[in-house]
């Protein structure tokens, strides 16, 4: 069956097709989510957010897009939501701290590991819209115009936002260009970094 099928039969009152929706979709939904905002536990509550929303607005689905590209845009307004609210808020010294040991990696883990925690960390240091347009085509695999359509934004604009947060992303991450254990970097970004 369907996304689109099981969408509809959930207006139409099936009490389990929303939870189908859900089981297809969530790891892929975590992952854009834990990608823009690199905190596992945001991430978890932001694609809360979004499924609890999809679930109550499903009937706004106009069937435009893919039931995919509908949730992804979901979940990416859910992460830019918390990502502003969070940036209002003031951060606690013990908040720092606490982040920062849990950033801190354990001896044993690999190179892939911690190259992928480095080029988490220089993500939160973009804009949420230059981070959130990056995450979509370099590391998730989105085209240009896909990840227009999620963020509902034009091509163009995707295009400069990632243009512009991989330039602010070179002169933090250029240590990474010439190591030779990055073969097994799966983001694309390591990919880019690896091949100059």
């Amino acid at each position: 069956m369907s996304d689109a099928d099981l969408l509809n039969r959930h207006i139409a009152g099936d009490p389990q097709a929303f939870s189908e929706i859900v089981k297809r979709h969530r790891d892929r939904m975590w992952a854009v989510a834990l990608r823009t905002l690199g905190d596992p536990d945001e991430a978890a509550d932001a694609v809360q957010d979004a499924f609890v929303s999809a679930y109550r607005k499903a009937e706004s689905f106009r069937g435009e897009a893919a039931v995919t590209t509908w949730l992804h845009r979901i979940v990416v307004n859910a992460c830019l939501d918390r990502m502003r609210r969070k940036s209002v808020r003031p951060v606690a010294d013990d908040e720092l701290i606490e982040a920062a040991e849990r950033e801190t990696p354990v001896p044993d883990q690999t190179t892939e590991r911690e190259v992928s925690m480095e080029v988490s960390s220089a993500l939160k240091l973009l804009p949420a819209d230059q981070r959130a347009a990056l995450v979509l085509v370099d590391m998730m695999g989105y085209s240009v115009e896909d990840a227009a359509q999620v963020l509902q934004v034009p091509s163009g604009t995707v295009k400069s936002r990632c243009a512009r947060g991989r330039a602010k992303l070179v002169p933090i991450l250029s240590h990474l260009r010439n190591r030779s254990d990055l073969s097994r970097v799966s983001s694309a970004k390591g990919a880019e970094l690896r091949d100059g």
